[in-house]
């Protein structure tokens, strides 16, 4: 029996290598852009074995969340539900146990995030959440045991490793940016994220050579150059994501993923021309996935943007309305506000007429969880005021709209770029005083007074920066449509007192910002950033942050 047992062994660990480097190959050629290449290469094997299974259900859950059809989502979700009965079963098999539920835990986790994605209901959100959970506690229990003496370290051992540094650095990452309060309706108590600890675990899996080295590092380049400005303080961590995506960079020279990532670093540093070479790179690297060029659109839309080149970043969103599904209505309402930012005796492209474009956008809002994206809520809500007759103009949608996106500290590092929108700004404030007043007048100035105040701020002209900030937060009594003005200012006074050194006053706008305020467009992404701040705050001085 014993030597029966031993065969088994070398035989199980023999098909788990093969399987293993089976799959690196299949993941080397997917960021080499060799996408359908790489589904060809796991698909024989997605019935038995628990990593093909694994890695061909992930392929397909990025395409899901890049095309955003519902086709594509739920065949990804039946793929990874089919994969998990793989793991079920490969759980039989004492040599495999621990792989298996490493395997099992990850298609719960990339289940649950589809869930968020697809339904429309509230029960399928809490579904989630409860995957989530059950993920949550398998990681726990698996991190514990490889960290014990009894625990037997086999030549797979790596890949085993690499799975749990993702999953429980993936948890403690994300968990800390939700504040306590967003938790909470997840059914989450008692759940929270230690940041560091998370970032560590994803370093380290990223930088070994284990099939999860892709997930974690693409997990970190999110965080540093995309979660760190939208939900966070607008800092970004450029060093760390340079020196990630170096190695990568130079083993998939033309991958797209990572040309993609390489656009954002340097559109970080505010080298926009180097930003759109990449980006239009990026594009020009593979033609099978075209949602790569969509996400290379959305950033090139930006990078014209933040050159006040309103027709070239129109021609990017038009682009998108046509081929993204991500968020039609975000796209037409985009299109509408470049044209409204062109003189009004300049020819619009494709004899395009912006009132016209501000009237659709309701036209195409969708629902997912069975809710409205915020971004679109807001677009919606904007462009009512061109519903009547006699249409009461947006002073300047695209900066507003700019500052939702976090895109004024994405300049901050280019004086002529803050120079060029400080000139906008004048300019339509200009125009608004010049125009008879109407019952948008007031709200539209402290938008101005908002944006004004950033563009100070990148100057270094901080008392000013402050004096605008001031006069948005004494107009609150009188705001009468834009009530996110006052809370996302009290956000903003508030790093400017954290550069400043003066942290009591900042913990009190911080705390009045997140207490006193409900029922405002993009709350949640206010309240992300007021936790980010408070936590930042925090870790600086080592004291406890106040629910």
């Amino acid at each position: 029996i014993t030597e029966w047992h031993h065969k088994l062994s070398v035989y199980c660990q023999m098909t788990l290598k093969e399987s293993l480097d089976e799959c690196m190959e299949a993941m080397d050629l997917f960021l080499n852009n060799h996408f359908s290449e790489s589904l060809e290469r796991l698909r024989p094997r997605v019935n038995e074995s628990m990593y093909h299974a694994l890695i061909y259900a992930t392929v397909l859950e990025m395409q899901a969340m890049m095309t955003f059809q519902h086709d594509d989502i739920s065949n990804a979700g039946n793929t990874m539900k089919s994969a998990q009965e793989v793991c079920q079963r490969s759980d039989k098999i004492p040599h495999f146990q621990l792989h298996a539920e490493v395997c099992y835990a990850e298609c719960q986790l990339q289940r649950a995030a589809l869930t968020f994605l697809q339904d429309e209901n509230m029960v399928s959100f809490i579904k989630g959440g409860i995957k989530v959970r059950n993920s949550y506690l398998i990681y726990k229990e698996l991190h514990s045991f490889i960290k014990s003496q009894s625990c037997l370290k086999g030549p797979s051992h790596l890949h085993l490793e690499g799975g749990i540094s993702f999953g429980i650095g993936a948890f403690n990452l994300t968990l800390s940016l939700f504040p306590p309060r967003i938790l909470k309706v997840l059914e989450f108590a008692g759940f929270s994220g230690d940041k560091e600890y998370g970032l560590s675990l994803l370093r380290n899996g990223a930088t070994g050579m284990n099939l999860r080295s892709m997930l974690c590092a693409l997990l970190l380049l999110c965080y540093y150059t995309f979660l760190t400005f939208i939900l966070g303080t607008g800092e970004g961590e450029v060093a760390d994501a340079e020196s990630l995506l170096i190695p990568f960079r130079l083993r998939y020279p033309r991958g797209a993923i990572f040309l993609f990532f390489a656009g954002r670093i340097e559109e970080i540093k505010g080298n926009i021309d180097e930003a759109v070479e990449l980006f239009e790179d990026g594009c020009k690297a593979q033609q099978a996935w075209k949602q790569f060029h969509h996400m290379c659109y959305w950033e090139l839309m930006w990078c014209f943007t933040y050159k006040r080149a309103w027709k070239m970043a129109y021609f990017y969103a038009d682009l998108l309305s046509q081929e993204s599904r991500w968020s039609k209505a975000m796209y037409i309402y985009m299109k509408a506000a470049y044209l409204s930012m062109l003189p009004k005796d300049e020819a619009r492209p494709f004899g395009e007429d912006e009132v016209e474009l501000f009237r659709k956008v309701r036209i195409f809002k969708q629902k997912i969880a069975g809710k409205s994206p915020p971004t679109e809520k807001f677009a919606i809500r904007k462009a009512k005021r061109y519903r009547g007759p006699s249409p009461a103009r947006l002073p300047v949608p695209v900066l507003e709209m700019m500052y939702m996106w976090n895109g004024f500290s994405m300049i901050s590092k280019r004086p002529e770029l803050t120079e060029g929108m400080m000139q906008t700004l004048m300019e339509a404030e200009g125009s608004l005083l010049e125009s008879p007043e109407n019952e948008y007048t007031l709200d539209d100035r402290c938008v101005i007074h908002l944006l004004k105040g950033l563009c100070l701020k990148n100057q270094g002209l901080l008392q000013e920066a402050e004096e605008c900030f001031n006069t948005v937060i004494s107009s609150e009594k009188k705001i009468r449509f834009d009530h996110y003005l006052v809370p996302n200012t009290l956000v903003e006074l508030s790093l400017l007192y954290i550069h400043q050194g003066r942290r009591d006053k900042a913990i009190k706008l911080l705390h009045k910002a997140k207490h006193n305020y409900k029922e405002y467009s993009m709350e949640s992404r206010t309240q992300f950033r007021v936790h980010a701040a408070l936590a930042k705050l925090k870790a600086e001085h080592g004291e406890e942050e106040e629910s």
